[in-house]
């Protein structure tokens, strides 16, 4: 191995760990999971997803979040690790992930997950303000999709007759500057809540 190549591994090897140590206090089978898919993109070329995952801070509190929360329901799916980190992180929850655009990588990674968990998890291809095919009430829905105001305006009117009582509504990117649609939708739908790091957090308060 030549120098330069020897560098390259090094440096990518101390931003996996910088990586999961910013997921420390997690379960092992989380951050497992998070170094192996890091391992894979790398060696697959899968940039996509080295720059468009969920953030450990962030990841740390939807985390957080999630706990108790039996059915969870995602709208941007990407390539697919918030919703595998989900199912592992708790082994009594349910996620629907709905995306517009299906991904060759996703089941590269669901892959790196035993089956069990990977029942837990489907998989919708079609935009997240299509709304629900069945009925479930949804405890947290997670919401990392376009970022634009009027798609993200759209899927919360399109979830919101399914959410529970004091069922959780997170808006990822909520003040990133390249995303300003996503505070935008909040403010059109007059939604009140907490920011939490890059993310916003509102209470369904039902009927």
């Amino acid at each position: 191995m030549t120098s330069f190549k020897l560098v390259r591994v090094l440096m990518r090897r101390r931003r996996d760990l910088a990586w999961i140590w910013g997921l420390r206090g997690l379960p092992p089978r989380v951050l497992w999971f998070q170094w192996r898919a890091r391992r894979v993109a790398w060696r697959t070329g899968d940039r996509f997803s080295l720059a468009s995952v969920t953030r450990p801070a962030d990841m740390r509190v939807l985390l957080e979040l999630a706990r108790g929360c039996r059915q969870i329901v995602e709208i941007g799916t990407a390539t697919g690790w918030t919703a595998i980190t989900l199912a592992l992180h708790d082994p009594g929850c349910r996620v629907v992930t709905y995306d517009a655009f299906e991904r060759i990588e996703q089941q590269r990674y669901l892959g790196l997950v035993r089956p069990d968990v990977r029942e837990r998890i489907e998989v919708v291809i079609a935009p997240g303000s299509t709304g629900p095919r069945d009925r479930p009430p949804v405890d947290l829905l997670y919401i990392d999709s376009s970022h634009e105001r009027e798609q993200t305006v759209a899927e919360v009117r399109a979830w919101r007759p399914y959410l529970s009582p004091g069922a959780l509504v997170i808006f990822d990117d909520y003040v990133h500057p390249d995303y300003p649609g996503v505070r935008q939708a909040v403010e059109e739908l007059a939604l009140d809540g907490e920011r939490r790091g890059e993310l916003f957090v509102h209470r369904h308060a039902g009927a």
